[in-house]
């Protein structure tokens, strides 16, 4: 065989290995955006998933708040006096006698 023909096999070696590197080129930017998007994906559920519990635990804390009504008590401290009959005399001037 000639010298013709070891350059024309050597080409195509050259040309194969062009080839390959190009395709692992590509499967290697493939894996990267690949990535990418998985991790985008992963994000926007996780979010998904957090504002829908979060809307549940707010929907339960409405719904047992209605109905329902604060009542405020107040306490008054009443000042009295005691007459020697057993009527209270109390300090506004309500006083409680029979008559």
């Amino acid at each position: 065989m000639g010298l013709r023909e070891d350059i024309v096999e050597m080409k195509r070696e050259v040309q194969s290995v062009k080839e390959q590197s190009l395709a692992m080129e590509l499967l290697k930017d493939s894996k990267r955006a690949n990535k990418r998007i998985c991790f985008a994906f992963s994000s926007v559920l996780m979010l998904v998933i957090i504002l829908w519990f979060l809307t549940g635990v707010y929907l339960i804390h409405v719904l047992n708040d209605i109905g329902t009504e604060e009542i405020t008590t107040e306490t008054y401290e009443v000042e009295q006096e005691a007459d020697n009959y057993g009527n209270n005399n109390f300090i506004r001037g309500d006083n409680n006698e029979v008559k």
